[in-house]
Parts: structure tokens; C-alpha cells; sequence
């Protein structure tokens, strides 16, 4: 480190880490006129891809967004103080075919460049070096430079500022999955926790035999990739061709069905106008009560329900008219109205209006049925369930991908612009999470046909809703509220999700550190920092001076790996806010020096 220039050190490489670094290369020229600085990456995966998106994985995952709608660039759109500095978006830059869904190693190529690109454009007297391996402890006072200690070395890595972009983390067995665990050791039986599906090592789920399998999200899909076609099976259009090498899949989860697929149209006309209710004055309002508690089914909820039903019935009034009963200006105003002041009220209002002005309830839109659909459903066996889920996800196919029903494509926005508000109210608990993933981060269409196919084929087998897990009788045993009294045992159970760390649970040994030091979590165990510029928060919730933290181990995480073109995506706004409030400390600290 040379004498008499300014430190910086990003811990994580990945697509948040690469794209901080964008954002300083972008506002560099304006606010950073000091007398050098020295950037230090650490990661020990690859630069710009990290760990989730290298190039060296299966070319049978893929994104789970179409290639238009991967960019790691801003545009006008974006509420941010620093400059726009355009790039191409993953199909501009490999020349693919804007819907296609690249496979992963395509897109660390392409965060590979993007953090090349970012280096080059620094100005001359900013320089990166780049650690190749983990960062395991941040020390230092608040008003002095920090200390990052590096796995394998002894002196630690001097800092005037740190940012936190780790990206996904491991975590240890919560009590259950000890359980388990414990329980497989005693009786020789597989038990795969939840992980990263394609770090997982899955030799283990033997040909032919049964594997309960608790998650129907992504993680889920992925799991299917790997111990099927990865093992040598083939689709021949509808029609799957086993092996022979692959195992029998039982799966469930609290759902019991499979997050609805990608919309697979595009959008044509006029938007709706979001936000409607639940915009920057609701949030403002949130905030300005937080001393006395927010409860999000109470208080939040109930806004995002009108909005997301605005930009439902926008889009129906609007494009389908002669599927109405009344003018969009008339129901407009009485959709706005509806419980006004009246709290809980509010809902049987809007169902009595929608019932008199749109008579098909094909047309409704009803959230509790998008989020579970099966509550109250019941079968008698599970070969009965095989056929509804088959049905079900055939349904669900055949409306995800109809241009008539393009109301569904107007609530996907209208969850973009959620999300988008909802950053600045922090950790709101896992629920939304989840419906906005089940509703809005589903898998592409070919998936959930392969999934039809698989389930002809026998190699895939429903198990319903709420799943429960029992290990005794020296198996796993599974059943469902969906098929009473019904159960599958299995020598193997593999939980089909990500790792929920908490930065008490997480394996991540610098966050463990960074919060026995006496940094903020909040009730769900995420790192609490300031939602305007990224600082790390300390319990006496003043933030840290020298301490930022961005991505999905903060309360400010976003809605997803990546950002959609022209949509204002927070993860930018924040990236801009962090690079800058870093530059303008940097230079004033350079002055000082020089002074």
C-alpha cells in the first residue's frame, strides 16, 4: 500500500461488488480529485461472476431471466445523483435472441467483462489489486483506518473504507437440520441441507431409489437439471428419456406446487401509472410511525394488495374493455375510495366493486389463490394428486404465456415497483420474499414442461402441500395435509432451498466478527444498515463511519440478482449512493493528508 494514498477494500467480487465498482469508475471523474487511490477486491471466486455465476458450472442451469432482461448497467430511469453510463444488457452483448435463457457460464462471461470494463474506466491514479481468497475479520476504531485480515496472511490489509459486498452466504444447521442431520449418521441414510445446488454434491442419491425432496422453487429446478438430464437423460420434446442413472424425485413444500412460470409475452401499450398507493408519501408515512411498530400484514400489506389490484384492473380496463362492465374513469375512482380510512374494510369493498364490473372471475385477481393454491384441495391418493398437479401446471402454462391474459404481466410490474419502495422500510420478515418469488421469480416455461415430462416419465412425483418431514423407523417418512393420512419413506432427503443465514448462523466468519463487535441485526438476522447510503448501523443504530454493506445480507436487499432495463432498480440507486458517499470521505480524507 503506498504511503500518502487513500485505501478502499470491497470484500466480494460478485455481481453487487462489480457493480459498486461500476459506479465509482462512473463518479470518480466528479468527486475524487485526490492523490491517488487503491482499491482491493477480495474474493476467492472469479471477479465479476463470484461464486453463484462462474464460469466453471453446469451449462445445463440457466438464468432464470430472459437475456434482454439482464443488464449490469443504469440508464435514465434510475433516481440517482451520479452520471448514466449506458452498457449492453446480456443479449446485446453475447448476440442472443432477447428471450432466450442463457445458460449461467454465459452470464459470468458477461459479469466477467462488465468488471473489466469497470477497471478500465477508473481514472488514471485509481488502481485495483485483487486478493484471491476469503476476508475473515474487519478491526480498527471508528475514526481511524480499519484493518482487514486475509485468509493465509499474518499482516492485515490497511483500509480507510470498507464495503461488504458478499453476496450469498452458507450457513450453519438451524436445530432441525441438526436433527436430521444427526439422524441420517446414526442410521445410514443421505441428508443433503439446504445449499447451493450446484455445489452440492448429489453422488450420493443412488439410481432408481427414492428421494424426498422438501422445496419447489428454483433451487428446486436446478436440483431436477442435475440428477437428470446432468445424468445423461434426454427430452425429446414432451416426451422425457431416462438413463437409467436417475433417482425417484418426491417432492413437496408448504405450497406444494411449483412457482408459477415466467410470463412469456412481452409487453405492448400504455403502462399503468406505478405508484398509485403505495409510493414514496405511503413509505414516508410508514417511517414517520416506526417508533410505534410496523406490522406488515397490519400496515404494509393492505397498500401493496391495492396497488398490485391497481395495476391489475389498469391493464384489464384498459387493453380488454369488452371484458368490463363500467368506465376505468368510474372505477378508478371508486377503486380509490374503496376503504378509505376504514382499514380491513377496504377488501370487501374492492370485492364487491370488482364482482359488479367484471364478470368473469377468471378476470379477478385473487392473491391468496396465486400464493396457495392448493388450500382446501384434497386428495385421496397420491396417484390422484400426480394428475391434479399435472393439470394445475398445465393451467398455469397455458395463462403465463396467453397475451389475453396480460393483466398478470401488469402485476409483475406492479411487484417491481414494490419492491422498489419497500427497500427503504428495511427487513419486512421472509413472507414477502417468498409470494414475490413464487409469483414474480418463477422458471422459464421449457422448465415446467421438462417438469410435465419428467412427471409422465415417473422419475418426478408430487407430494402436496405443507410437507412434513419425520425421521424414525430408520427412514425419512413424508406426507402432506393435501393427501391425509398418506406418507412416502425414503433413505434420502434433500431440502431444495438456499441457506438462510443469519449473522449469527452465517458461516461467514467476518460477518459472525463484524456482529460480536457490536454491529446491528435486525429480528430476521439480517445486517442493519443506513437505507440512504449503505453504512453498517451500530445497535446504538449510529452508523458506522468507515463500515458499508450492500446485497442480500443487509435489510436493504433487492428483489433479485440483477435489474430489468428501464425499471429504476434499486440495486443501482444504491450502488450510485454507496460509490458516492465512499468518494466524497476519500477526498475529503486525501485533503486532509495533503494538508
Amino acid at each position: 500500500m503506498s504511503a500518502g494514498r487513500a485505501s478502499l477494500v470491497i470484500v466480494g467480487a460478485g455481481p453487487r461488488g462489480t457493480g459498486l465498482l461500476e459506479r465509482i469508475a462512473a463518479n470518480a471523474p466528479e468527486l475524487y480529485d485526490g492523490s491517488g487511490l487503491d482499491i482491493h477486491v477480495v474474493d476467492p471466486y472469479p471477479p465479476g461472476a463470484g461464486r453463484l455465476w462462474r464460469e466453471e458450472q453446469s451449462p445445463l442451469l440457466w438464468m432464470n431471466s430472459e437475456a434482454q432482461d439482464v443488464t449490469m448497467f443504469t440508464d435514465e430511469t434510475v433516481d440517482m445523483a451520479g452520471p448514466v453510463l449506458e452498457g449492453p444488457t446480456l443479449d446485446a452483448w453475447a448476440g442472443l435472441d432477447g428471450r432466450t435463457f442463457a445458460d449461467r457460464p454465459r452470464q459470468g462471461a458477461y459479469l466477467r467483462w462488465v468488471y473489466e470494463r469497470a477497471v478500465e474506466a477508473l481514472p488514471p491514479g485509481i488502481r485495483v489489486h485483487r486478493h484471491a481468497c476469503r476476508a475473515h475479520r474487519v478491526s480498527g476504531p471508528r475514526e481511524g483506518r480499519q484493518q482487514v485480515w486475509l485468509e493465509g496472511r499474518s499482516r492485515p490489509l490497511l483500509a480507510d473504507l470498507v464495503v461488504l459486498t458478499i453476496g450469498h452466504l452458507d450457513a450453519e444447521l438451524d436445530a432441525e437440520q441438526g436433527t436430521l442431520a444427526t439422524y441420517a449418521r446414526e442410521h445410514g441414510l443421505v441428508h443433503l441441507p439446504p445449499d447451493f445446488t450446484a455445489d452440492s454434491d448429489l453422488s450420493a442419491l443412488a439410481p432408481g431409489e427414492p428421494v424426498l425432496v422438501r422445496g419447489f422453487g428454483l433451487a428446486f429446478v436446478d436440483l431436477m437439471v442435475l440428477l437428470t438430464e446432468g445424468r445423461g437423460g434426454r427430452f425429446e420434446g414432451d416426451t422425457y428419456r431416462p438413463s437409467g442413472r436417475e433417482p425417484i424425485l418426491y417432492v413437496g413444500s408448504r405450497r406444494g406446487v411449483p412457482y408459477h412460470s415466467k410470463i412469456g409475452y412481452g409487453w405492448e401499450g400504455e403502462r399503468p401509472p406505478l405508484p398509485r398507493f403505495f409510493g414514496p408519501a405511503e413509505v414516508d408515512a410508514l417511517l414517520a410511525r416506526r417508533g410505534g411498530g410496523i406490522d406488515f400484514r397490519r400496515d404494509v400489506w393492505p397498500l401493496i394488495e391495492k396497488e398490485l389490484g391497481f395495476a391489475h384492473y389498469h391493464r384489464l380496463f384498459t387493453a380488454h374493455p369488452e371484458r368490463t362492465r363500467m368506465a376505468w374513469r368510474d372505477f378508478e375512482e371508486k377503486y380509490a375510495g374503496a376503504g378509505a380510512g376504514a382499514g380491513a374494510g377496504a377488501g370487501a369493498e374492492i370485492r364487491a366493486l370488482v364482482a359488479s364490473a367484471v364478470p368473469d372471475p377468471a378476470d379477478h385477481l385473487d392473491l391468496t389463490v396465486l400464493d396457495r393454491p392448493l388450500d382446501g384441495v384434497r386428495h385421496t391418493s397420491y396417484d390422484d394428486l400426480q394428475d391434479g398437479l399435472r393439470t394445475y401446471i398445465e393451467d398455469d402454462l397455458r395463462r403465463r404465456h396467453d397475451p389475453s391474459r396480460s393483466p398478470d404481466l401488469a402485476v409483475f410490474l406492479g411487484l417491481l415497483s414494490v419492491y422498489g419502495q419497500l427497500v427503504r422500510l428495511g427487513d419486512i420478515g421472509p413472507w414477502w420474499h417468498g409470494f414475490f418469488s413464487c409469483v414474480a421469480s418463477g422458471p422459464p416455461g421449457p422448465r415446467l414442461r421438462r417438469m410435465l415430462a419428467l412427471s409422465r416419465a415417473g422419475i418426478l412425483r408430487f407430494l402436496g402441500a405443507d410437507m412434513t418431514v419425520a425421521a424414525e423407523g430408520g427412514v425419512f417418512r413424508a406426507g402432506s395435509v393435501t393427501v391425509p393420512g398418506a406418507t412416502v419413506e425414503a433413505r434420502a432427503l434433500v431440502e431444495a432451498r438456499l441457506p438462510h443465514p443469519t449473522v449469527e448462523r452465517t458461516r461467514d466468519a467476518l460477518l459472525r466478527e463484524l456482529y460480536a463487535d457490536g454491529a446491528a441485526a435486525t429480528p430476521e438476522g439480517l445486517l442493519a444498515v443506513d437505507p440512504a447510503d449503505g453504512r453498517v448501523l451500530e445497535r446504538s443504530g449510529t452508523p458506522h463511519p468507515r463500515r458499508f454493506a450492500l446485497g442480500p445480507h443487509t435489510d436493504a436487499r433487492g428483489s433479485g440478482a440483477f435489474t430489468r432495463p428501464r425499471t429504476g432498480g434499486p440495486a443501482f440507486r444504491q450502488n450510485d449512493a454507496t460509490a458516492r458517499a465512499a468518494l466524497t470521505f476519500l477526498r475529503a480524507l486525501s485533503c486532509r493528508v495533503a494538508a
